[in-house]
């Protein structure tokens, strides 16, 4: 008896490569969604796309270089942890900053309780918007932030917000989960006191004698 040979048919199965889009292409939403889906390339690209922005808050709020880049990196450990919390994606940069806010309001309230503790200057800082070369106009700049460090942690966000960051005031409300009216109450009371202390120091009043907030 002459057995048949055994044949083996294999189902031609068509293999697809998943390709990731072009970042560039990719609005906020549909990025948003492939944050939540896991999808390596929307973790590097919301780094890439958000952390500047991020970045230059921090920097303009704590008047440090370090320290904004340390923000940066808690904000969006915290980001990625949460992204699938997100439920209007077209909101991403909204939800991103929501976190640098938070992050920030607690930063500046342990920085208050501990500094008593410490007599350092806030670092010299390329300041919102242009180049600080020489040393007069560093000290100039360290001597603000100096006076920002005087401010409640909440005054101090909220006109960090405003006038470093260029936010309107509804932008701050919405930003800060704060009412559009304690908002402008709390920017008003951090204007005067800054305004105080500032003319008190004839060489940071002329210094900033162009800041659109003392208008």
């Amino acid at each position: 008896m002459v057995s048949e040979p055994v044949t083996t048919r294999r189902t031609q199965i068509p293999v697809s490569l998943a390709v990731a889009p072009d970042p560039r292409e990719t609005n906020d939403a549909a990025l948003a969604r492939a944050l939540i889906a896991g999808h390596p390339w929307a973790v590097a690209e919301t780094w890439h796309r958000f952390a500047p922005a991020v970045i230059m808050l921090a920097r303009r709020a704590l008047g440090s270089e370090s320290e904004a880049e340390d923000i940066a990196q808690e904000v969006f450990y915290r980001v990625f942890g949460k992204a699938k919390t997100l439920r209007e994606h077209e909101r991403l940069r909204s939800f991103i900053f929501s976190f640098a806010i938070r992050v920030l309001r607690t930063e500046l309230r342990r920085r208050r309780a501990r500094s008593w503790l410490s007599f350092q200057q806030p670092e010299a800082l390329v300041g919102a918007g242009s180049e600080l070369a020489d040393m007069e106009s560093r000290d100039l700049l360290r001597r603000f932030y100096a006076l920002l460090d005087r401010l409640a942690p909440r005054h101090r966000l909220v006109f960090a917000l405003r006038h470093l960051e260029s936010m309107t005031v509804e932008e701050v409300a919405a930003h800060m989960e704060l009412s559009i009216s304690t908002v402008k109450r709390l920017l008003e009371r951090a204007t005067a006191k800054l305004s105080r202390w500032i003319e008190a120091n004839p060489e940071l009043a002329a210094f900033l004698g162009g800041a659109r907030w003392q208008r």
